[in-house]
């Protein structure tokens, strides 16, 4: 797989390669299995879906690294108009929505360092005052590790009137115990993942055996903690891991939830929500699918054989 990785991600830069991906049938039912939809109508869609089917939702409007300052604002509208969607869908409680704060400008250029930050937690402010007044809830994505202290200052400011406002983790990066030990408080909401980025050495761990490790210490702590923790994996170890702490440790279910992306193991999902567990699903939409989808492909290249069947008929 980590062959394979590299070659896909470029692939994202490939215009031509998402023009293809677009049109032709066979890849396009691909790309549907994992975005559901380039609109906010779509994603509320399918999200009355899944809520339907018992599950709840967390929403992601995709695009990430903004350097322009409309194309931030235009997320933060894109993220309020969503809201207001789900409120008058009355689907505020069973769905809340996940922002990269590259997406809303922590990324844009500037001479001291800070401006981006200011436009990034103006930003974030709308949309959590949004979602506080649809019932729901906000969970700061987490991008690479050189944004991750940047990240968690704007998460402390948006704590101080939006104390509801979730945190993402990385248990791939060597700081995260820490991280997990500091965001463990009560009423904390944490989303704990594996980390999607290569990372050096110097600031991760590298082999699948260590990664898997450190994710099993970080569920520990938040498990021991008093806050919710959000338990992102599809791997049916860490799943079965994650139950048995959550008994030993007396965690009524409702006092955490397991998380999944859209279109990954909805049989799962389905089975451990009928089993009484709360399951979240992290659902993209939006016209940036591209890179998220070659990132998916990136991580289960199984799909690959559908691609390069589509591929190769068009030539």
């Amino acid at each position: 797989m980590s062959l394979l990785r590299q070659p896909i991600l470029l692939l994202s830069r490939s215009g031509r390669v998402k023009e293809l991906i677009s049109t032709l049938p066979v890849s396009s039912r691909v790309v549907a299995g994992y975005v559901p939809g380039e609109t906010a109508e779509s994603a509320v869609a399918a999200t009355a879906e899944l809520v339907e089917a018992g599950l709840t939702v967390t929403l992601d409007y995709l695009g990430e690294d903004t350097t322009d300052l409309a194309q931030a604002e235009k997320t933060v509208a894109a993220y309020v108009e969503l809201l207001e969607q789900l409120s008058a869908r009355g689907l505020g409680r069973q769905a809340e929505v996940s922002v990269k704060l590259s997406a809303i400008g922590q990324s844009l250029p500037d001479a001291d360092g800070t401006t981006g930050q200011r436009i990034a937690l103006a930003g974030a402010r709308q949309i959590c005052l949004a979602a506080r007044n649809a019932g729901t809830t906000v969970t700061l994505d987490m991008e690479d590790h050189t944004t991750t202290d940047r990240t968690l200052e704007i998460l402390r400011e948006l704590r101080k009137d939006f104390p509801e406002t979730g945190a993402v983790l990385q248990a791939a990066l060597l700081r995260t115990e820490d991280d997990c030990r500091a965001l463990a408080g009560e009423g904390s909401r944490v989303r704990l993942c594996k980390g999607a980025y290569l990372e050096p050495e110097t600031v991760a761990h590298q082999s699948r055996a260590e990664i898997d490790k450190a994710y099993v210490r970080c569920l520990k702590i938040l498990l021991a903690g008093h806050g919710y923790p959000m338990i992102a994996t599809h791997d049916p170890r860490m799943i079965a891991i994650a139950s048995s702490l959550a008994s030993r440790h007396g965690r009524a279910r409702g006092t955490y939830e397991f998380q999944m992306l859209y279109g990954i193991r909805p049989a799962e999902q389905r089975r451990l929500a009928q089993a009484g567990e709360t399951v979240r699903v992290y659902v993209p939409y939006g016209q940036e699918w591209y890179g998220y989808l070659m990132r998916r492909l990136a991580e289960k290249p199984g799909n690959l054989a559908l691609f390069a069947r589509s591929l190769v008929a068009k030539q």
